[in-house]
């Protein structure tokens, strides 16, 4: 109800204290609980070396009705990019292999779409997303979960997928470069990256309880169940997604606000930890480069006067009021998450929730900030559920408008569509191979490597259809527009998905079928 999204005000201390209580952190987070329907968060924030907030809110599942604490698990996704990253700069500290090393001397069958590419990239450039590839390029072939590409398909195939942009020119975040960094830790350490990261930095930072995949965690009493809300119901459980080994790398992580706490204070004590700091995970050297500036992501006006906004590496970096902010965001189906570092502040926030609504790690994370920043306090519940409810309305007339010209074109040609010209087998390049088929009357498509892409296909207009997945929490209905021949026969299609709030990740318009001949 809207009434519950009316502002409630912060102390005024928080301006002139430059600090927020554990008791206001908690009624920004019950506040956002409720405005943007997360069954659970976990936040935890650090201050000058000592955890000054830990707990967790609502529940872990929907289903078992279990409450979250400081120590539930969560999948951390795309902020396992920092765990990577830091893997690299142990390996480089050690001799084993520089920044630049060019890519295909650890993995020689590496191979891009351009050839100057191919020969050119470096450990660096897997981890900036500056490859020239699309927005998640590629990605359908780990997400949604179930499908049966290795991690050597995925190499594979990266060579099939075409540039969109020069090299190094432009900013286009990918997940699979980082599956290929995490494949030359495996060969340069001879380690699998899934052992090294656990060994090599979270056993010796006390992460007890954490694990760089779902599957590999000790004990799973206390793990979070991802949710989302689709087809204009209120969230509910989605199955979680255990990246497969080769896959950690890019988001594979579970952790814990009180294992994530230890994380953060090495992070911002520049790779040291351990009593009085005796010990390094990292150089100082290597700390610098990591968050050193490399792909610029542009800068917008806002409150924070910034003046740069970057990508790093496995970190975004940026100055907010004077400060450096080192941040980065990961999603997967049912969870997103934040992790947040201000140095100069001495400033740790992560922000864990068991929904897939940004907008809410946003909120808390942006409302303890600005309280450690001394600003005038800003009620960032309210103002990005306001800007979610008009998003959300602009997408649901567009999708309603797509079903009903779908409804209404399919009524009109009942029976005059020759169904057969469209049915047979499809392959990609890189996904592989789909059918589209007739069963009982409705055509189906159904991709063979990815099972999760099933669904019907409706007529829309001319040559397009649309297909509805099956598994509505995907959330991904897509056109799908084939091209005929001169006899008027399919000879192959191509994708995109219908609403632009699409996750990246269903990356439909990079494929191009094409009817396979036997058929």
């Amino acid at each position: 109800m809207r009434s519950l999204l009316i502002l409630l005000f912060l102390s005024p201390c928080l301006i002139a204290a430059a600090q927020i209580s554990s008791k206001e952190i908690d009624v920004v987070v019950e506040r956002a609980l409720k405005a943007f329907d997360v069954p659970g968060i976990a936040v935890a924030v650090v201050k000058d070396g000592k955890v000054v907030h830990s707990k967790g809110y609502g529940l872990a599942s929907l289903n078992t009705k279990k409450k979250v604490n400081e120590n539930t698990l969560f999948g951390i996704a795309s902020n396992s990019k920092a765990f990577l990253t830091a893997t690299i700069a142990m390996l480089v500290d050690e001799g084993k292999l520089t920044w630049d090393d060019k890519v295909t001397d650890h993995i020689p069958e590496f191979k891009l779409y351009d050839p100057y590419v191919t020969a050119d990239f470096t450990i660096r450039d897997l981890l900036t997303h500056r490859s020239g590839m699309g927005l998640g390029a590629g990605d359908l072939m780990f997400f949604p979960a179930g499908s049966d590409f290795t991690l050597e398909d995925i190499i594979h195939n990266l060579r099939y997928l075409k540039q969109t942009s020069p090299f190094r020119s432009k900013f286009d975040y990918d997940n699979l470069l980082y599956l290929v960094a995490g494949e030359v830790v495996t060969r340069v350490s001879g380690m699998s990256w899934e052992d090294f990261v656990e060994d090599r930095i979270m056993k010796p930072l006390g992460m007890n309880r954490s694990a760089a995949t779902l599957g590999r965690l000790a004990d799973k009493s206390n793990v979070i169940d991802g949710h989302a809300a689709f087809d204009g119901q209120k969230a509910r459980v989605v199955p979680s997604h255990d990246l497969k080994m080769g896959e950690a790398a890019a988001g594979g992580i579970f952790s814990s606000v009180a294992d994530l706490s230890k994380w953060m204070v090495c992070r911002l004590n520049e790779g040291k930890y351990g009593k009085n700091g005796e010990n390094r995970l990292f150089s100082e050297k290597n700390h610098i480069e990591m968050w050193k500036p490399h792909t610029n992501l542009g800068v917008r006006k806002d409150k924070y006067n910034s003046h740069f906004n970057s990508y790093a590496l496995g970190w975004q970096v940026s100055d907010v009021k004077g400060y450096k902010q080192v941040t980065h965001t990961g999603g997967l189906e049912g969870m997103v998450t934040q992790v947040t570092l201000l140095p100069e502040l001495n400033l740790g926030i992560v922000v864990l929730t068991n929904q897939q609504m940004g907008v809410a790690f946003v909120s808390i994370t942006n409302t303890i900030k600005d309280a450690y920043l001394g600003l005038e306090v800003q009620d960032w519940v309210l103002k990005y559920d306001t800007l979610m409810a008009k998003r959300g309305k602009t997408n649901d007339a567009l999708e309603k408008k797509v079903w009903h010209d779908v409804d209404s074109a399919v009524a009109a040609n009942k029976g005059k569509i020759d169904m057969a010209t469209f049915t047979g087998k499809y392959t990609d390049p890189w996904l592989g191979e789909i059918a589209v088929s007739d069963r009982d009357g409705q055509i189906w498509f159904q991709s063979k490597r990815s099972p999760k892409l099933g669904g019907e296909m409706f007529y829309y207009k001319g040559n397009t259809f649309v297909v509805k997945w099956k598994d509505r929490s995907m959330q991904a209905d897509a056109y799908a527009m084939f091209r005929l021949d001169e006899n008027g026969k399919a000879i192959g299609l191509t994708m995109k998905a219908i609403s632009p709030l699409t996750d990246f990740s269903y990356d439909f318009h990079d494929l191009d079928f094409t009817r396979v001949k036997s058929d």
